[in-house]
């Protein structure tokens, strides 16, 4: 989708009288959605999901863009603390049971949020993993909230040749090989030009569970 397309649809939400908000993880990959959204509307709010987990560049990036795009940012953060966040033998979930530490911190999280609002702007493109190729630019995702994706079709190069033209920032881990960037346990360096292949490294994991769980199923 284009700049004015994006626009259009968003306003389009509005005269609908329909509440949006956007997540964002703060990667460089982020960064466009973020530019996008604050010159359409820098009111919408902007969930960032803490984990708790998240590398520290990660959350100062974050107040950085904050800052220069004006962006109304509010953390989601999981109900449950830490020290309840264990297996039976006391290792933290990240280590022992992935999916379920991500289902706390994560998709709990947005639980209330989507109960609120009625439209979900989220930032996943085709060309990341075989669960996003297969989606569509609207989905229903829980409590009828709507699921809109205007960077569905939008590509790597897409991406960074709008990080040129616009001359944004880029995660302070970008230039160390960090090009999905998730919770620091959870996340290596790019193996083999695979961006996605970094994340849950060892694992048959590609997904934190916000594009499966939180898709309405066909």
């Amino acid at each position: 989708m284009t700049f004015d397309q994006i626009q259009q649809h968003i306003e389009t939400y509005r005269a609908e009288g329909k509440k949006l908000f956007v997540t964002s993880s703060f990667q460089t990959h982020s960064i466009v959605l973020l530019h996008i959204v604050s010159r359409i509307d820098n009111r919408i709010p902007i969930f960032f999901i803490n984990t708790g987990f998240l590398f520290p560049e990660t959350v100062i990036f974050k107040d950085q863009i904050a800052k220069a795009f004006n962006l109304n940012i509010i953390d989601a953060k999981s109900s449950v603390p830490k020290s309840q966040q264990k297996d039976n033998f006391g290792q933290l979930l990240f280590a022992s049971d992935p999916d379920y530490c991500c289902y706390l911190n994560k998709i709990q999280p947005l639980d209330p949020i989507l109960a609120e609002y009625d439209v979900w702007i989220n930032g996943v493109r085709a060309d990341q993993t075989e669960v996003r190729k297969a989606m569509n630019i609207e989905e229903l995702s829980k409590f009828g909230t709507v699921r809109f994706h205007p960077m569905l079709d939008w590509t790597k190069q897409d991406i960074y040749a709008y990080i040129r033209e616009h001359k944004l920032p880029k995660h302070p881990l970008d230039e160390k090989g960090y090009l999905s960037i998730g919770c620091e346990p959870c996340t290596r360096k790019m193996v083999l030009g695979d961006e996605r292949a970094s994340r849950w490294f060892g694992l048959n994991k590609t997904e934190c569970g916000l594009n499966t769980e939180l898709v309405q199923k066909k």
